[in-house]
């Protein structure tokens, strides 16, 4: 099938477990860039294995190390993946048809998230990204967290559905919510929301109904239950510790230094 030509990218740290599925399911690409951060377990010889291009550069931040990536495709359209995503047959076909003649800027694409122990339900919300566009009109967003493609020119959805698997149990997901409020509020370092004790009580009464009920994952039983409960809590996470911030600056003090960690 004639169209354009396809650069995936894929930044990397450590992960061996994912990797091998997510590059197997892009094959059909023309090219493929995989951005290492100094794994010390086989991500390296997957990638190579896979018949990929790696590269390595010490973690630069979500957002940085992604546009880092993109910058290293050969080729003008870029699909970017995350090393725990994966690309069925379906979604596969359907990429390469809207690469024929694309008459966009970017493509949303859909993502069908793991939720510890089984997939979504087939009828709860699909989640969709910019995942798949011309990187002569696209760049990264520059947050440090929840990082997205900002394209200048239009977007069209896709239906195509790719597969994120994510975290495997409940501690991981707990970790992450830690770890990524955290990030947030360094990318909040000039802006402070108003009512933040307000925001702390009710705003994560209003995660946890947008995602289990909105979202539709009630449907998925206890896993959805549990993984509504931890978006809450990461919903909590984010004002309280804006809220600690501001406490710490009145005071005259500095909040906890965090370690550098990263995954992909």
């Amino acid at each position: 099938m004639a169209g354009e030509r396809l650069s995936v990218v894929v930044t990397t740290f450590n992960n061996a477990d994912t990797l091998g599925e997510c590059l197997a399911s892009v094959a059909f690409a023309d090219d493929i860039v995989v951005l290492d951060s100094g794994s010390t377990d086989a991500t390296r010889l997957i990638a190579e294995r896979a018949g990929a291009r790696v590269h390595e550069q010490p973690f630069a931040g979500y957002s940085a190390q992604k546009q880092a990536a993109i910058d290293l495709a050969r080729y003008r359209w870029v699909l970017l993946l995350d090393s725990d995503e994966a690309v069925p047959a379906e979604a596969a076909e359907r990429i390469r048809s809207a690469l024929v003649d694309p008459s966009v800027a970017g493509y949303e694409l859909l993502r069908r998230e793991w939720v510890f122990w089984r997939w979504q339900p087939a009828r709860a919300r699909l989640n969709h990204y910019v995942r798949l566009f011309d990187r002569e009109r696209a760049r990264m967003s520059g947050h440090e967290v929840h990082e997205s493609v900002v394209v200048d020119g239009p977007v069209r959805r896709l239906d195509a559905i790719i597969d994120h698997h994510g975290e495997r149990d409940i501690e991981g997901r707990v970790d992450k919510a830690n770890r990524y409020s955290s990030l947030q509020v360094r990318d909040r370092h000039t802006r402070e929301p108003r009512a933040l004790r307000l925001r702390m009580v009710a705003y994560p009464m209003v995660a946890f109904a947008r995602y289990y009920f909105w979202r539709g994952h009630w449907r998925g039983g206890w896993a959805g239950f549990i993984a509504a409960r931890v978006h809450a809590f990461y919903a909590f996470l984010k004002y309280a510790k804006l809220y600690e911030r501001r406490i710490s600056r009145r005071r005259g003090e500095h909040g906890p230094v965090e370690a550098e960690r990263h995954d992909n």
